[in-house]
């Protein structure tokens, strides 16, 4: 399992975060250290196999254009109505072998394995994370020279991949940006392999061309960080303004210019005590911390109350949940709620948040609590979608 602390350690941590995080490019050698199979060429077999993922949740692509389904797969329909693409091996081979790489997005949602890499990156950015898995077999370049509109970490899982780095050509480019970037000229500012368990940190708006050259097949996953920009933050800001009855009532659009222009100076003034708060900026983090979706989860058979049987393993479903104490209370926020409990919980949280599972034994164990209180504090957040059962039960 790669948790957060595993990212920060192969990252840099803290000084990944100060002088390289959303500022350059940079590769980390896996330098003989053991191999991450977190996903392997027998589960891609099997995902594809098992699943129905039609385009664009799986897709072809090549040269930067998608390939037709029906190029490698026949529809299937069954007598629900109910329709879906079928891969047929030889020509699915076929176009891959003509230069096709394979994209499978979000595998992080149908892959355990990656979905705790994910979680991990999650708690080391704070941000929510997707991952897509990227195969290729030829030096064709399935999408051309383009760039992300999310920060990447790349991680070469089966063979080597080429990558040249042609840099931003406008700053902080966005999803939705009143222009689009230029082509980048000239020669790559960076040409690279990347061989099995090394890391590529790539910032959002860097161009990038990414082929097979190296005469073996490969199969790499990148994970997409959800940006979080300056548009994000005032929209938060503009939710939270709305506490003042100035930012609630209705603009005066049919009012006299002074009316207008006594509008203007209230609203102004309103923004700018806002922002002239030295801790907006961590309250908006906490609110991102807070609402983070997390990655919700059943937990069957338990559809009420979890029982209090020692081996019941329980997991945290939000990877940014915050935990605040006072000589009184604890309290747990995540998943867009917040519980309040006695202060001998608290090590029964900070066990739950650091995100691997643990049994209710473990739970009781590091808090002191008996075991009965214990599931009664589980099955309150499971009740609010932050933890889940993830084993032990009969």
């Amino acid at each position: 399992m790669i948790d957060s602390a595993s990212w920060a350690g192969r990252l840099g941590g803290d000084t990944f975060l100060a002088r390289t995080c959303f500022q350059a490019h940079t590769v980390i050698r896996s330098n003989g250290s053991a191999r991450l199979s977190l996903l392997t060429w027998d589960d891609l077999n099997e995902i594809v196999a098992s699943h129905r993922l039609g385009p664009p949740r799986m897709r072809l692509s090549r040269a930067g254009e998608v390939i037709p389904a029906t190029a490698y797969s026949v529809l299937r329909t069954n007598r629900r109505g109910v329709s879906w693409y079928l891969p047929q091996p030889a020509e699915f081979h076929a176009r891959l072998a003509e230069g096709a790489s394979l994209v499978i997005d979000a595998i992080d949602q149908i892959h355990p394995p990656v979905r705790e890499a994910a979680a991990g990156l999650e708690r080391f950015f704070r941000t929510p994370v997707q991952v897509n898995a990227y195969a290729s077999w030829t030096a064709e370049e399935g999408f051309g020279t383009h760039w992300d509109d999310h920060d990447v970490v790349v991680l070469q899982l089966e063979g080597s991949k080429r990558w040249k780095i042609y840099g931003p050509t406008r700053q902080a480019p966005a999803w939705r940006d009143v222009e689009a970037p230029e082509t980048p000229t000239g020669e790559p500012i960076a040409d690279i392999v990347l061989t099995p368990g090394d890391l590529l940190y790539l910032p959002r708006g860097w161009w990038h061309a990414v082929s097979a050259d190296q005469g073996t097949a490969s199969l790499h996953l990148t994970f997409g960080l959800a940006a979080q920009t300056g548009a994000e933050f005032l929209g938060w800001l503009c939710d939270d303004l709305r506490a003042s009855v100035t930012v609630r009532a209705d603009v005066p659009r049919f009012g006299t210019p002074e009316e207008r222009a006594d509008y203007l100076a209230a609203v102004r003034k309103d923004v700018l005590a806002a922002l002239d708060d030295p801790a907006v900026l961590d309250r908006w983090q906490a609110s991102l911390d807070v609402t983070h979706p997390g990655r919700p989860r059943l937990s069957l058979p338990h559809i009420a109350a979890v029982p209090a049987e020692p081996g019941i393993t329980v997991q945290v479903t939000v990877s940014c949940a915050r935990i605040d104490q006072d000589d009184q209370a604890v309290s747990f926020a995540g998943a867009g709620s917040e519980w309040t409990f006695a202060l001998p919980v608290a090590p029964v949280l900070r066990l739950l948040a650091d995100g691997p599972p643990a049994t209710l034994a473990d739970l009781a164990a590091e808090s002191g609590l008996p075991l009965v209180q214990v599931a009664e504090v589980v099955s309150a957040l499971v009740a609010g979608q932050a933890v889940a059962v993830v084993g032990g039960s009969l």
